[in-house]
Protein backbone atom coordinates (compact mmCIF):
# COMPACT_ATOMS: atom_id res chain seq x y z
CA UNK A 1 0.00 0.00 0.00
CA UNK A 2 1.35 3.32 -0.77
CA UNK A 3 1.11 6.34 1.45
CA UNK A 4 1.05 4.39 4.13
CA UNK A 5 2.46 6.78 7.25
CA UNK A 6 5.39 5.16 9.74
CA UNK A 7 2.28 5.18 12.36
CA UNK A 8 -0.15 3.07 10.18
CA UNK A 9 2.58 0.35 9.60
CA UNK A 10 3.54 0.17 13.06
CA UNK A 11 -0.27 -0.09 14.12
CA UNK A 12 -0.12 -3.26 12.03
CA UNK A 13 2.56 -4.85 13.36
CA UNK A 14 0.84 -4.98 16.90
CA UNK A 15 1.66 -3.94 20.17
CA UNK A 16 4.88 -2.30 21.11
CA UNK A 17 6.89 -2.47 24.50
CA UNK A 18 6.84 0.79 26.55
CA UNK A 19 10.63 1.40 26.96
CA UNK A 20 10.93 1.42 22.67
CA UNK A 21 8.23 4.41 22.88
CA UNK A 22 10.21 6.88 25.53
CA UNK A 23 13.46 5.39 24.94
CA UNK A 24 14.65 8.59 22.37
CA UNK A 25 12.98 10.91 24.92
CA UNK A 26 15.02 9.44 27.86
CA UNK A 27 18.30 9.29 26.21
CA UNK A 28 17.82 12.96 24.93
CA UNK A 29 17.06 13.55 28.65
CA UNK A 30 20.38 11.27 30.02
CA UNK A 31 22.58 13.01 27.82
CA UNK A 32 22.01 16.42 28.80
CA UNK A 33 23.29 15.32 32.42
CA UNK A 34 26.21 13.54 30.66
CA UNK A 35 24.80 9.89 30.71
CA UNK A 36 26.45 7.80 28.14
CA UNK A 37 24.38 4.84 29.76
CA UNK A 38 20.73 5.33 30.27
CA UNK A 39 20.40 2.60 31.94
CA UNK A 40 22.39 4.29 34.99
CA UNK A 41 19.53 6.17 35.39
CA UNK A 42 16.75 4.10 34.45
CA UNK A 43 17.54 0.91 36.58
CA UNK A 44 19.65 2.64 39.67
CA UNK A 45 18.54 0.01 42.03
CA UNK A 46 19.80 -2.82 39.77
CA UNK A 47 22.98 -1.33 39.10
CA UNK A 48 24.04 0.73 42.66
CA UNK A 49 21.84 -2.33 44.43
CA UNK A 50 18.92 -1.69 46.73
CA UNK A 51 20.02 -0.77 49.70
CA UNK A 52 22.25 1.92 47.93
CA UNK A 53 19.37 3.48 45.23
CA UNK A 54 17.11 3.65 48.35
CA UNK A 55 19.07 6.58 49.38
CA UNK A 56 20.81 8.08 47.18
CA UNK A 57 20.32 8.98 43.12
CA UNK A 58 22.59 10.10 40.19
CA UNK A 59 22.29 13.24 39.22
CA UNK A 60 24.97 14.15 36.66
CA UNK A 61 28.00 12.56 35.25
CA UNK A 62 31.15 15.08 34.32
CA UNK A 63 34.06 14.69 31.95
CA UNK A 64 37.08 16.10 32.80
CA UNK A 65 38.81 18.21 30.07
CA UNK A 66 41.88 15.46 29.10
CA UNK A 67 38.76 12.57 29.05
CA UNK A 68 40.34 10.69 31.41
CA UNK A 69 37.96 9.09 33.73
CA UNK A 70 34.28 10.60 34.59
CA UNK A 71 32.76 12.06 38.21
CA UNK A 72 29.29 10.62 38.87
CA UNK A 73 27.79 13.12 41.29
CA UNK A 74 25.32 11.42 43.49
CA UNK A 75 22.51 13.10 45.29
CA UNK A 76 21.87 12.02 48.86
CA UNK A 77 20.56 13.06 52.45
CA UNK A 78 22.51 14.55 55.35
CA UNK A 79 21.86 11.95 57.21
CA UNK A 80 22.59 9.23 54.69
CA UNK A 81 25.87 10.95 53.15
CA UNK A 82 28.41 9.00 55.36
CA UNK A 83 27.02 5.88 54.47
CA UNK A 84 27.43 6.52 50.85
CA UNK A 85 30.97 8.00 51.07
CA UNK A 86 31.92 4.49 52.72
CA UNK A 87 30.40 2.60 49.88
CA UNK A 88 32.06 4.47 47.22
CA UNK A 89 34.90 2.18 45.83
CA UNK A 90 31.72 -0.78 45.75
CA UNK A 91 29.44 1.98 44.01
CA UNK A 92 32.10 2.98 41.27
CA UNK A 93 33.04 -0.59 40.47
CA UNK A 94 28.96 -1.69 40.05
CA UNK A 95 28.63 1.37 38.02
CA UNK A 96 31.74 0.91 35.69
CA UNK A 97 30.26 -2.68 34.97
CA UNK A 98 27.35 -0.88 33.98
CA UNK A 99 29.11 0.72 31.68
CA UNK A 100 31.74 -1.66 30.56
CA UNK A 101 34.88 -0.06 31.35
CA UNK A 102 36.47 2.18 34.07
CA UNK A 103 34.32 4.71 32.74
CA UNK A 104 33.89 6.86 36.25
CA UNK A 105 37.07 7.36 37.99
CA UNK A 106 35.60 9.77 40.79
CA UNK A 107 32.25 9.63 42.67
CA UNK A 108 31.20 12.81 44.35
CA UNK A 109 28.12 12.82 47.08
CA UNK A 110 26.10 16.03 47.81
CA UNK A 111 23.59 16.60 50.50
CA UNK A 112 20.48 17.58 49.71
CA UNK A 113 17.01 17.70 52.09
CA UNK A 114 14.93 15.22 51.87
CA UNK A 115 11.94 16.11 49.69
CA UNK A 116 14.78 16.59 46.80
CA UNK A 117 16.35 19.25 44.93
CA UNK A 118 16.01 21.92 42.33
CA UNK A 119 12.46 21.03 40.95
CA UNK A 120 11.49 18.89 43.57
CA UNK A 121 11.13 15.66 41.37
CA UNK A 122 13.62 13.52 43.31
CA UNK A 123 11.76 11.94 46.16
CA UNK A 124 13.73 9.51 48.40
CA UNK A 125 11.55 6.15 49.02
CA UNK A 126 11.33 5.57 52.55
CA UNK A 127 11.58 1.68 53.34
CA UNK A 128 7.60 0.06 52.85
CA UNK A 129 6.71 -0.40 56.66
CA UNK A 130 6.66 -4.51 57.63
CA UNK A 131 2.90 -5.59 56.95
CA UNK A 132 0.83 -6.16 60.86
CA UNK A 133 1.56 -9.30 61.99
CA UNK A 134 -2.26 -11.09 61.57
CA UNK A 135 -2.94 -13.40 64.55
CA UNK A 136 -3.68 -16.72 62.66
CA UNK A 137 -6.77 -18.56 62.30
CA UNK A 138 -7.28 -21.52 64.76
CA UNK A 139 -9.69 -23.42 62.68
CA UNK A 140 -7.55 -23.13 59.32
CA UNK A 141 -4.59 -24.24 61.85
CA UNK A 142 -6.56 -27.40 62.50
CA UNK A 143 -7.82 -27.98 58.99
CA UNK A 144 -4.45 -27.63 57.66
CA UNK A 145 -2.38 -29.86 60.43
CA UNK A 146 -5.51 -32.91 59.03
CA UNK A 147 -4.93 -32.64 55.43
CA UNK A 148 -0.81 -33.05 56.38
CA UNK A 149 -1.14 -35.68 58.93
CA UNK A 150 -1.20 -38.80 56.23
CA UNK A 151 2.39 -37.64 55.11
CA UNK A 152 4.98 -39.52 56.54
CA UNK A 153 8.00 -37.68 55.85
CA UNK A 154 8.13 -35.00 58.56
CA UNK A 155 9.64 -31.98 56.76
CA UNK A 156 7.82 -32.34 53.81
CA UNK A 157 4.33 -33.01 56.54
CA UNK A 158 5.68 -29.15 57.81
CA UNK A 159 5.96 -27.26 54.74
CA UNK A 160 1.86 -28.60 53.74
CA UNK A 161 0.76 -27.49 57.07
CA UNK A 162 1.98 -23.79 56.53
CA UNK A 163 0.76 -24.03 52.73
CA UNK A 164 -2.49 -24.86 54.25
CA UNK A 165 -2.17 -22.52 56.83
CA UNK A 166 -1.66 -19.62 54.35
CA UNK A 167 -4.00 -20.83 51.97
CA UNK A 168 -6.76 -21.17 54.50
CA UNK A 169 -6.12 -18.20 56.35
CA UNK A 170 -6.83 -15.58 53.30
CA UNK A 171 -9.69 -13.34 53.13
CA UNK A 172 -12.27 -15.01 50.66
CA UNK A 173 -12.72 -12.32 47.82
Amino acid sequence: MTGQTPKDSRRRRGFERAASLVSRQIRGVSEKRGFAESRLLTHWAEVAGQEIADISRPVKVGYARGGFGATLVLLTTGAQAPFVQARIPEIRERVNACYGYSAISHIRVTQTATQGFEEGRVQFRPKPPEPPVEKPDPEANRAAREAASGVSDNGLAEALERLGQNVLSRPKS
